[in-house]
Formats: structure tokens, sequence, C-alpha cells
């Protein structure tokens, strides 16, 4: 369960290859970085490891053999989890079928591929055992508040995405939760903490926890890299968990007021004819002429935050390559969009 908490499987797996065994490239603007070896494997593997090695790795970001591992693998949020809940992903992990797939190298770009480089990261960065000022934003907790923090925070690791980084790779606490480009995948990944990006403050606590489990909820639904973690990790949550998460997340301390935008300007009349037959020819029939959308299939468009975000990367993305909600137990049939980049390229 915690393992799936952690959507370890997502980068630790290569497509059809074997559970847990590593290999799958992580592009970055540094460099490629190849996941290892999770299975209990004695010579490619964690078969030879203890836990206390294992939470080595997870805390302080060391390998068995001391190595500084690259943050590609969060552990500046994996270090916020708790011994107890290290040892059982350690547990979980040597039960599954060993298999011998070889760690390979990462392909890493001087001076990024060196442990000194490495180490200069960490010591501006990195503090092991340090948890996100976010986490003390609610002027009262509880028990459900702090399980969502921990869960969020922690093994979700949901501020690797939601978070922007600097030129060196690194979130900081003071833009937890603010949005972000996601490096090299040029995904944007919304603000949680604005209700005008992906912020649920002021959403029914219930529809917060029907979007984690099953990707849609009555105001919004998920697609691109969101998609993948609510099929691989998010739709397996306890609703204890989910709740959990969700109080959390509407608790999270809102964005000081943008900066007044600059006045509307209306484009050509000769691009909004052509962009008006466009939607007609390609969009109207499920979007609906106004773009009311059909409610349980096809989302509104007119003031859907998701349209409107001042980043348009991911509805040009979606256009053009198309979008897919993720088929998850409480929704088993998904609706999806097709791509229009041949029809519109």
């Amino acid at each position: 369960y915690l393992a799936r908490v952690g959507n370890c499987m997502a980068c630790h797996t290569t497509q059809g290859g074997a559970p847990f065994a590593g290999g799958r490239g992580i592009e970055t603007p540094f460099g490629v970085v190849h996941t290892s070896n999770l299975t209990p494997d004695p010579a490619q593997g964690i078969g030879s490891w203890t836990s206390a090695e294992f939470w080595r790795a997870m805390h302080h970001g060391r390998s068995k053999d001391g190595r500084l591992l690259y943050p590609a693998f969060p552990y500046p949020n994996y270090t916020q989890v708790t011994r107890a809940d290290s040892d059982a992903i350690f547990a979980y992990l040597r039960s599954v079928p060993p298999a011998s797939e070889p760690n390979r190298a990462h392909a890493l770009r001087f001076p990024y591929s060196t442990q000194a480089a490495l180490g200069v990261w960490r010591a501006l960065f990195f503090a092991p055992g340090a948890a996100s000022a976010a986490a003390d934003a609610a002027p009262a907790k509880t028990a459900e508040y702090d399980r969502g923090a921990y869960l969020v925070n922690g093994l979700g690791h949901c501020t690797a995405c939601h978070t922007p980084r600097n030129a060196l790779g690194a979130t900081a606490d003071a833009k937890a939760f603010n949005g972000g480009l996601i490096p090299v995948q040029n995904w944007y990944a919304p603000a949680l903490n604005a209700a005008a990006e992906a912020g649920v403050k002021e959403w029914a606590t219930d529809d917060v926890v029907a979007l984690l489990k099953t990707g849609v909820a009555p105001h919004g639904s998920v697609l691109g890299p969101m998609a993948e973690v609510v099929f691989r990790s998010t739709q397996y949550l306890t609703d204890a968990d989910a709740r959990a998460m969700a109080v959390y997340l509407q608790a999270l301390p809102q964005q000081a007021a943008r900066a007044t935008p600059a006045p509307y300007t209306a484009p050509p009349a000769a691009a909004m004819a052509r962009g008006g037959k466009v939607y007609e020819q390609q969009c109207a029939q499920c979007h609906g002429d106004a773009g009311q959308g059909q409610a349980g299939a096809f989302p509104a468009l007119a003031s859907n935050r998701a349209v409107l975000l001042a980043d348009p990367t991911n509805v040009v993305r979606v256009v053009l390559q198309g979008g897919y909600l993720p088929a998850t137990a409480g929704n088993p049939r998904p609706h999806g969009m097709p791509p229009f980049q041949q029809t519109l390229g």
C-alpha cells in the first residue's frame, strides 16, 4: 500500500519490464537519470541491503555504498517518511519477484555528473528530516490534517511537480504548491493554493476525495501526468487517507492576489472568425455551441479554469495530442479526447 502511495512502480519499472526492476530513463534539464532495480535480486537489486541502508536512502539520500543519490529520486520529500513506514516499504520490496535487470549508468552532463556538484546542491537545498513549512500552515491542526500533511508532503511528493524549480532544479518552501512547468515533460502543474488554478479550498471535501480516487469530480478532472498518478497511485488510497489529503489540501494558505493583468485586447477579427469556424467544426459537437459541455461526458470549456490558465501549455498539448482520464474503479470507462494535431497542424 505504501509503495503505491509513493508511486514507486511508475519510475522503477520500464514499459513491459519486470515490476520494480528499474532501468527507466528520467529526463532532466541536466541529462538522463536511470532508475535503480528495487527487486530483491542480490546482485542488481536490494537483496543484500538492510532495512537501515534502505532507510538511509529514503531519509538521507545516500545509497548502500555511500554514494549521494540524485534528487530525481524525490528524497527531499521522502526524508519526511517515518522509519516504520520505510521499513514496511522495504519489507514489501523484499517480497516481490527478483529480477536481474542491470542498473544503467546515468547520462548527465559535466559537472552535474559529479558527486562534488551533487554535494554542493545538497548543502544548498537539502536537510534530512526537514518538514515542509506548508505542513504547519493550518491554524488548528487535527490528526486528520496531520495525516494529510504527511502523505502530501512525504510519500505523495506532491510538491515535486506542483512547486516551481529554480535553475538548479530545487524547490523552495516559500513557493510550495505555487504551480510550475514540469521540467522537460512540458506540462504545467497548476497551483494547488490558487482558486484560479487547481486550488480546492472552496470544494466539498467529498469532491476532492473523488478527484483523487477516480480522476473526475463535479468541478474538474485530471489529464496528463496527473492522470498517471491517479491511475497508478491515488485511486488505491484508503477512504480515510484520501480524505486526510483532501482536508490538508483545502487548508493550504492561498496565494496572494497576483498583479492585475493587462487590459484585455481582442484578437484581430480574422483570427476570431477562423477560431470560431474551427470550434464549430471540431469542438462544438462534444463541448457544445457555447462551451457548456455535457455533464458526465464532456467537460464545459466556458469558465473552465484549466482552459483559462495564464500558461496555455496544457490546453495546447491536449488539443494537439489528445487527453485521457485514467481508468479507475470509480470511473472504469472514462471519456477521452482524440488528438487534433493532424487536423489542425
